[in-house]
């Protein structure tokens, strides 16, 4: 047997604020949990699928680089146009790489400096 990914976790200084972005960003449905002793908000694929973000509010800022990110592709728009909406919900740019060769991503940071990529 093996087990699938069923949530990935972020730890923030404002979940809700992070949470909000990542569930404009891809159009998941955004929920706060009010769990006793563990509230959380919750970004999910619609119809209950898998993997669902977890925004976690933690005392301690970020301090280092991700070890693991996530990779984002437009699903109905140019990656340029993608690009201008993230940054409008509040995304900045970390790293260019589409001119690198092997290119073709940007490397952006949510509100809270979590770095993910476009491809």
């Amino acid at each position: 047997m093996a087990s699938a990914v069923f949530n990935i976790t972020f730890d923030c200084n404002d979940a809700r604020l992070v949470a909000q972005f990542w569930s404009a960003a891809t159009g998941y449905e955004l929920a706060f949990i009010d769990t006793p002793g563990n509230p959380f908000w919750l970004v999910s694929p619609r119809g209950g699928q898998w993997p669902r973000l977890v925004f976690v509010t933690v005392p301690e800022p970020k301090s280092v680089k991700n070890r693991v990110h996530l990779d984002l592709m437009p699903e109905k728009r140019e990656q340029e146009a993608e690009l201008s909406r993230l940054i409008a919900l509040g995304a900045r740019i970390v790293d260019d790489r589409r001119k690198i060769g092997p290119g073709g991503w940007i490397v952006l940071a949510d509100p809270e400096g979590n770095e993910f990529c476009l491809e």
